[in-house]
């Protein structure tokens, strides 16, 4: 079943074309996009997730026209995203984080915040249980730590936290961008197991996810999409894109 397409997807920067004209489909899977630096990979989920808006082509969703729309839509119609760099609010709780990924979903208004608040009160409550149990699927330390600050949580967690805030949301779509940059060996294979465990518990989650590691990529993708300058330049199972020449030739040099 298809779950996202991209038609002739483009964009300029001046005369940059930073994604050029990307044909693109996922379905109930596990999608690798790689590339060396600068190719346009995270440009292509900045577009897919509604940061920036492409000068040209289409994006599809669950066979609906979504090209345009902020990031708010996007997220309110079942896309989550993370990013390179942590985007956690360092400042809160890893509690207060989580909520954060339920906010479109939040049903009370601040009328009823302020003259019904037993209602505020229950919502919160079942926010917060569904919380748990996402963290739980992660590690059931982090519970254990859920009023903490994120400035105590080491960067594993870290990651796990920004992934789990990402899917509390029940997103159909999943883009991650480089989930273990900055981990070390051992913390990359347990990463490897996290994001496992996410298709295994709900197979309705299709992941996209950008890594430079290439034995994530070959273990855990279904298959992969290479982009070199903004163009994408092959597609298929790991096994046989990395034997592709015009691969090799893009990642080595001439």
């Amino acid at each position: 079943m298809e779950v996202l397409r991209t038609e002739a997807l483009t964009i300029n920067f001046g005369g940059l074309k930073a994604v050029d004209g990307v044909d693109f489909t996922i379905g109930d899977e596990i999608v690798g996009l790689i590339g060396p630096n600068g190719s346009g990979k995270t440009t292509f989920l900045n577009l897919v997730s509604g940061i920036y808006q492409p000068t040209s082509g289409k994006i599809i969703f669950q066979q609906e026209d979504i090209t345009g729309a902020g990031p708010d839509i996007i997220r309110s119609k079942g896309i989550a995203r993370t990013f390179q760099t942590n985007r956690l609010c360092l400042n809160l709780s890893v509690i207060d984080n989580m909520l954060l990924g339920l906010y479109s979903q939040q049903k009370t208004t601040w009328w009823q915040a302020i003259f019904q608040p037993a209602y505020c009160r229950a919502e919160i409550k079942a926010s917060i249980e569904k919380c748990f149990q996402v963290l739980a699927h992660f590690n059931a330390e982090l519970i254990k730590k859920c009023y903490d600050p994120i400035t105590t949580i080491p960067l594993i967690d870290r990651r796990r936290i920004e992934i789990a805030r990402a899917i509390v949301g029940e997103p159909r779509l999943l883009l991650l961008d480089e989930p273990t940059a900055g981990l070390n060996a051992e913390e990359t294979i347990q990463m490897i197991r996290d994001i496992g465990k996410i298709r295994e518990s709900n197979r309705q989650i299709s992941i996209i996810i950008i890594e430079h590691d290439m034995s994530v990529i070959a273990r855990i993708t279904d298959r992969v999409v290479v982009l070199n300058a903004g163009k994408k330049i092959a597609e298929g199972l790991f096994s046989e894109v990395s034997k592709d020449e015009q691969v090799r030739t893009a990642y080595l040099g001439g």
